[in-house]
């Protein structure tokens, strides 16, 4: 699981830089990144946004806060986030699948997937399958089969959001099961931080 000692460790270096560079957006959303992995997710915001006050050329570019608010459970907001990131960012599967995650939350998976975002090309093949699963055209069978079980980086995201795909689907036993399957397959990520906040979050 996460090693919050050395989390801790990083956000002395963090507030300590940012005493010398006070007006550095960077450095807050570093820091920002810092306290979502350490669960705290108000602290989380205010850096992100407190980034965006200093640049404001930043927000298409702010996918960190958009699931900042979908586990504050600000999921306009989050939707709205990810919309703009995909003006900038079209070829990601991921900005989309947050969006359909946060729509999910707000009214249904119906509504998600009438929502879903196209996506031209994600150079990484494996999210491929995962936007088809989302949008009712493949399995977790399928995806599931089709996977290189060598590929530690893939499994990770496979499973990840086969589980967030069942949390909005409301099945939370699915979604637990395939999220802790994620987390061990531990890889150097923010989504895996992330993998273990959900979990944090939904026991």
């Amino acid at each position: 699981m996460i090693d919050t000692n050395v989390l801790e460790t990083d956000l002395i270096k963090c507030d300590q830089q940012l005493k010398v560079y006070p007006f550095d957006p960077r450095m807050y959303i570093y820091r920002g990144m810092i306290y979502f992995k350490l669960v705290r997710l108000k602290e989380s915001l205010l850096d992100f946004n407190k980034a965006e006050e200093l640049n404001p050329q930043l927000t298409p570019y702010l996918w960190q806060r958009g699931i900042t608010y979908y586990y504050l459970k600000k999921y306009a907001k989050g939707a709205r986030q990810f919309e703009v990131d995909l003006s900038v960012n079209s070829l990601d599967v991921e900005e989309t699948l947050w969006h359909y995650l946060c729509i999910a939350q707000l009214e249904n998976v119906i509504s998600a997937r009438d929502c879903l975002l196209p996506i031209k090309y994600d150079p990484r093949s494996f999210m491929t399958p995962i936007y088809r699963f989302f949008s009712g055209r493949s399995t977790v069978q399928t995806i599931l089969n089709n996977a290189n079980i060598n590929n530690l980086r893939e499994m990770f995201y496979l499973n990840l959001y086969i589980g967030l795909y069942y949390e909005a689907e409301r099945d939370q036993e699915k979604s637990w099961f395939y999220i802790n399957k994620a987390i061990s397959y531990k890889i150097d990520d923010y989504m895996w931080y992330l993998a273990c906040v959900h979990q944090y979050l939904r026991q």
